[in-house]
Order: C-alpha cells, then sequence, then structure tokens
C-alpha cells in the first residue's frame, strides 16, 4: 500500500461505502457499484514547488476488510509538468487538435487510435483550463485545484476545497492559472449537498480558456481517462487511467460533524453532514489536491470533476495514506446544471422522492437481490402521490441497479426536479414498476 507523505494532510470524510451492510437512510434521494479493470500504462510525472495545506484530523477507520475509507482528496499546490510519449503505442500514432474559436473553450483531440490517446496531446490541449486554489485563514491554509467554467472568469471546484473562505472575512482566497499568474477570487454559490461551488475570478484577463465539456453519460467502463490538477502540491500533473466503474454510490461527509456510524438518532442518514455522489471511479491516480480537478477522456472533453479517494487507512505516524487506483470524481452531467445553477443565483434545487429506506435482501425467483427497502413515506411528497409504502423494497431507478439505501440516494441526487423516474418495485414478492415525477427538495430538507 503506498502511504502519501507524511507532510501531506488531506481534508477527512466519512466512509467510502462499498459492500452495503448497514442502515444508511435518506428521505429525500437516491447509484450502484461496478467493476475494476486493471489500470494503463503509468503518466506522466510532474515536479515542482509544494503549498502547505493545513492540517485536519481523520474520522473514518477501515471497517473490515471489504470497506473503503474514502477522503476528501484536498491540499497541496503548485508545480510545473512535462509529458512525454510513454511507449510505442502512443509514439507511432498520430493526433490533432481541433479549436472550437466559436465557444472559446479548449481546443478537442482527434485521436487515430481511441484505445491508446496521445495523453502528450490532450495535456496540451487541456491544462489551461485547469487551475490551482489556495484558502488562506488565521487556522492556516488549505488547497485544491479547479476548472475555467466559463470566459467571465468562473471556476468550478468542489465545496471542500473553498469551504473555509465561505463567511470568512478573514480568509484569503486565490486562483493561479496555467500560466502562473495569481488573483483574488470571491465564492459566487456553494452546494454542499453534492460538494460542488463556483468561484470568480476579481478582474481576470480577457483570454480565459474554458474547459471543453463532455458528456458523462457517454462513458464505459474501461474507457481512458485523465485527470488533471494538483496533487500533493505539485499544479499541472496529469495522471491516466481507465474509467473503473460507473454511478458508483459515494458517501462522504464533513469529519468535525458526521456521526461516527453516519447516522442519525433513528438511523437516518445526516443529510447536513453527508455528500452522496453516483461517481465516476477512476484508477488514474488521484491524490490530495486534485479535488476540483479535471477529469477528461480522450478528446480533452470534461466527463468529470475530481472529488475524493478511497484510503485503506492510516500511517502509524497518523498520516494519511495516498492513492491506491480508486478515485471518484462527480459526473459532469450533475456537475455542469449545479454550476449553471450557482452562476444564476448562488444556490442548487435538487431532486427530491420523500422517502427513508434501509438496507435488505428479498428473495427473487430462486435468487437473493440486494435493494431499498422503504421505512417511511412523507405525505404529500412524490412517493407519496406515486402510491409508494412501508415495506416497498426499490430494485432500480430508470433500469439502473439500486442495491442499497445510499444506492438510492445517489441515483435520485443525480435527477433534476421535475425528472420522471421510472421505479423497479417489489412489494409482497411481487414486482411491479411505478412512475414517479420527483420534486424540488424543499429547504427544510437541505
Amino acid at each position: 500500500m503506498t502511504m502519501a507523505p507524511e507532510n501531506t494532510e488531506q481534508i477527512p470524510m466519512s466512509q467510502y461505502w462499498n459492500t452495503p451492510t448497514g442502515d444508511p437512510q435518506d428521505p429525500s434521494y437516491a447509484g450502484y457499484p461496478g467493476q475494476t479493470p486493471t489500470p494503463p500504462p503509468p503518466p506522466p510525472s510532474g515536479k515542482g514547488q509544494k503549498g502547505e495545506p493545513r492540517p485536519r484530523r481523520r474520522l473514518a477507520e477501515t471497517a473490515g476488510v471489504a470497506l473503503l475509507a474514502a477522503v476528501l482528496a484536498s491540499g497541496g499546490t503548485y508545480a510545473l509538468t512535462q509529458t512525454s510519449n510513454n511507449g510505442s503505442a502512443v509514439a507511432v500514432q498520430s493526433s490533432s487538435t481541433t479549436a472550437n474559436p466559436a465557444a472559446n473553450t479548449s481546443p478537442t483531440v482527434s485521436q487515430s487510435n481511441a484505445a491508446a490517446p496521445d495523453w502528450s496531446a490532450v495535456a496540451k490541449a487541456v491544462s489551461p483550463s485547469v487551475v490551482s486554489i489556495n484558502v488562506t485563514t488565521q487556522q492556516g491554509g488549505d488547497a485544491g485545484s479547479g476548472v475555467v467554467f466559463d470566459a467571465s472568469g468562473h471556476i468550478l471546484t468542489n465545496n471542500h476545497v473553498v469551504a473555509d473562505a465561505a463567511g470568512n472575512n478573514q480568509a484569503t482566497l486565490t486562483v493561479t492559472l496555467a500560466d502562473g499568474t495569481t488573483y483574488a477570487a470571491t465564492i459566487v454559490g456553494t452546494d454542499p449537498s453534492t460538494d460542488l461551488a463556483i468561484i470568480k475570478l476579481t478582474n481576470g484577463p480577457s483570454d480565459l480558456t474554458p474547459i471543453t465539456l463532455g458528456d458523462s453519460s457517454a462513458l464505459s467502463v474501461g474507457d481512458p481517462v485523465m485527470a488533471i490538477g494538483n496533487p500533493l502540491g505539485l499544479s499541472g500533473t496529469v495522471t491516466t487511467g481507465i474509467v473503473s466503474a460507473l454511478n458508483r454510490p459515494v458517501s462522504t461527509g464533513p469529519a468535525e460533524q458526521a456521526p461516527q456510524d453516519g447516522q442519525g438518532p433513528q438511523g437516518n442518514q445526516t443529510q447536513s453532514d453527508a455528500v452522496v455522489t453516483n461517481a465516476i471511479q477512476t484508477s488514474a491516480a488521484i491524490n490530495p489536491g486534485n479535488s476540483g480537478g479535471a477529469l477528461v477522456n480522450g478528446k480533452g472533453e470534461l466527463v468529470g470533476i475530481n472529488s475524493s479517494i478511497a484510503s485503506l487507512g492510516q500511517s502509524s505516524s497518523g498520516s494519511q495514506s495516498g492513492n491506491i487506483g480508486i478515485g471518484f470524481a462527480i459526473p459532469i452531467k450533475e456537475a455542469k446544471s449545479i454550476a449553471n445553477q450557482l452562476i444564476t443565483s448562488g444556490k442548487a434545487e435538487h431532486a427530491f422522492l420523500g422517502v427513508s429506506s434501509r438496507d435488505t435482501t428479498i428473495t427473487d425467483g430462486s435468487a437473493k437481490r440486494a435493494g431499498a427497502q422503504i421505512v417511511s413515506v412523507v405525505s404529500g411528497t412524490p412517493a407519496a402521490k406515486a402510491g409508494l409504502k412501508v415495506g416497498d423494497v426499490i430494485t432500480e431507478v430508470n433500469g439502473e441497479p439500486v442495491d442499497s439505501a445510499i444506492a438510492l440516494v445517489g441515483q435520485v441526487r443525480e435527477l433534476a426536479a421535475g425528472d420522471q423516474a421510472q421505479l423497479t418495485v417489489f412489494r409482497g414478492g411481487a414486482k411491479q414498476t411505478i412512475d414517479v415525477t420527483l420534486a424540488v427538495k424543499p429547504d427544510s430538507n437541505n
């Protein structure tokens, strides 16, 4: 197991949940697992000056051999990275870049071999659109990554990267572009429940290069991807890998507030603490400082915002372990929707189902099947209007598997208010389909 350097601290999170065994619940929302193929050859390396992220304590410990603890990949700034072709498969192929003058966004890369992309061309195209973010407070400093979202200077990043600057007049928030220039920035809006935030450069340059947005719903397990960010203080670092799984339910939350077992007094997951993401899992190396950075496909299109990593535990000195080839990114489909709302109004709306659920296993013919069993239905909510009942077991949302309560949260959270969802439900041993139109999550549940 590779451990993170002892002088590099990470912002802690609650446990990443791989094989559900507890009873996490959520009265409003709803993910599913995938596979982990073998990663491709190692990526280019980076070298540079280290930042000074602020130390914090870690909350979650590993619970059993099948359980991983997820930690927010935060911390780390500045540095320069050189890239080179790696291996004959890349060296002999040709690629070309196509500019997008109308949108003034980063160029896309046309690959001659999609299975073995020219990552040097991708890094060159995308790197100008990835930035370093630094927060300095009286208590210390935090750092992470971000992407240039538009030419107006809006930067998309993780909420946990800039959380210490929110409402803190003593905090300093700065953004360093790929060319080394640094600008002050302000927070436009944050959305803790999805761990996303928008900040804006103060008097930023007029020649910013917004990143080209891709389609995360078009990803397949095994697709090659590149992560770009500022891990361990090395800005502009690129790492490559593949999509290891899609729609992976990942639950995280701040160590200072989340209950020890990740549940509230009645077994309900604490919504104000927990971040539930129907995430892209990737084997591309992601380390502290990658948070808020870009996950791009072989064309250089943004498909995800890197947000968290899985860890096997802590070293004997108490430092967090680093990359083990299991990283998670927020799909750009969800991130784009939240970002646009934050830019427009400073806040984001979320889909609402209106149930609490728990993990269960049911009999489906001669087989057993995991699902999310409804333990309460809130009156007047979409769930109640659709006829969902206590005891119903949800096993699919829009044809995608739901094998736990946290998976149900991830599935619903990925959708938008007003979306119609088709639920596969087992009631009294009989399978049926129930259509439900999701509503806007009430403020009282935020």
